[in-house]
Formats: C-alpha cells, structure tokens, sequence
C-alpha cells in the first residue's frame, strides 16, 4: 500500500537525489569531451560519477540501447531485493517529508 506522501513529487534536480548529473553538466561534459580536453575517465572522476554515466551523457543513443537491452533481460526486477527496497523507500518518504517541512515546494500528482 502506498503513502500519502508517494503521491508528492520532487520536481527541483537540486532537491532529487536521483539525479547525478543536471542537464548543464551533461551539456558541459559534451562540450569538453569534444574539445578532447579530458577523457571519459578523467571527467566521471571531476562529476564523481561513473564513466558510464559520462558515456551515457555523451552518446545518448547508447544509453536508448542500454535501456532496450535491460528491458529485454527483464528490467529493474533482475536485482530486486524486497528488504533493501522496502528500507530504501521508507527513507526516500522520509526525505520527502523533510523537504515539506523545509518549504521545498513537491508537485503533487494523481
């Protein structure tokens, strides 16, 4: 069953610990990888993310051909552990409530 606060969602990338890279530090990664200024590794080491991630913010076809090839292994669902996903949930509503108290403004949905 799903909480009330489920129904909220964090529309600010500055709020949403998902997201590892904003739209300007993809563009940026492009732009510099271009350049041939840095390679991927030097530049996931400078985000503090993953190379794959750099190459996904590179070629973004690539990442559409990652996708394609997850979904036919099965998706997300490969990896799933019920007890992690449920602590990690409970955390995740807890975040989101702490953001309300704070007056970050959650879009809320249907």
């Amino acid at each position: 069953m799903s909480a009330i606060i489920d129904k909220y969602i964090i529309n600010n990338v500055e709020y949403d610990r998902r997201v590892k890279l904003t739209v300007e530090d993809k563009q940026e990664i492009k732009t510099v990888y271009k350049e041939g200024m840095f390679s991927q590794r030097e530049l996931a080491e400078i985000y503090n993310v993953s190379r794959r991630s750099i190459q996904f913010a590179i070629s973004t076809d690539k990442l559409e051909a990652n996708k394609q090839r997850r979904a036919e292994r099965g998706g997300s669902k490969q990896y799933y552990n019920k007890e992690q996903n449920s602590q990690t949930q409970r955390e995740h509503r807890k975040y989101k409530k702490e953001l309300l108290a704070c007056g970050i403004e959650l879009t809320r949905v249907a």
